[in-house]
């Protein structure tokens, strides 16, 4: 089902849970309104779910969960508020994973270091507070890493280390603490890093030589100190 780009108004009808055949589910930049039914979850057939540029509100249904073949969750550019639910983490075939510029808050589910296909994950502008869970290491073929213009706090996890086929890390413009881990040298693929605007402290790690990828670096309106390496 296929309705992209056109000026499509009122909400999403409960009874499209009835559309249980459905693979494909495509209504980005329509004016639609009113929450996500939870009833989205009976399309346990859908391999793309995609909602962006829309005026949707409320919670991400829990229900949402049972989508497993899902592929591509674009929920993104809307007015979604509340939790990402950890049933999120049931998406283990999930590749791109789109739920920026809403009002999402709270902490990032450690659930989400389950969806080990995952190649793009993009949380930026929303209100995410609490730290980055350890369990995103577990994303071995993630590329794409934005968490920024949030409100997380505490460490880059050292487990950062393990998402080898990173291309770019984005996490700008939040209130992390503590040092950058040497472990990033070994992300080799990494084409920007881009850490500006935390509280970040210690040294700048020589490791960050071995990213001879590198196209563009940002560590400005920190607290660190030493010398460059």
């Amino acid at each position: 089902l296929i309705l992209e780009s056109n000026n499509l108004v009122g909400s999403l009808p409960n009874s499209i849970g009835n559309l249980t055949k459905l693979e494909l589910l495509t209504l980005f930049s329509n004016q639609l309104r009113g929450s996500i039914p939870s009833s989205i979850g009976n399309l346990v057939r859908l391999t793309e779910l995609e909602l962006g540029s829309n005026q949707l509100t409320g919670r991400i249904p829990p229900s949402i969960g049972n989508l497993v073949q899902l592929q591509y969750l674009g929920l993104y550019s809307n007015q979604l508020t509340s939790s990402i639910p950890s049933s999120i983490g049931n998406l283990e075939q999930l590749q791109w994973l789109d739920l920026y510029s809403n009002y999402l808050t709270n902490s990032i589910p450690s659930s989400i270091g389950d969806m080990v296909q995952l190649q793009r994950l993009s949380l930026n502008y929303n209100q995410l507070r609490g730290s980055i869970p350890s369990t995103i290491g577990n994303l071995v073929q993630l590329q794409w890493l934005h968490l920024y213009d949030n409100q997380l706090t505490g460490s880059i996890p050292p487990t950062i280390e393990s998402l080898v086929q990173l291309a770019e890390l984005e996490l700008y413009d939040n209130q992390l603490t503590g040092s950058i881990p040497s472990s990033i040298g070994t992300l080799g693929n990494m084409l920007s890093l881009d850490l500006n605007d935390n509280q970040l402290t210690g040294s700048i790690p020589p490791s960050i030589g071995n990213l001879v990828q590198l196209q563009f670096v940002g560590l400005n309106s920190n607290q660190l100190r030493g010398s460059i390496p």
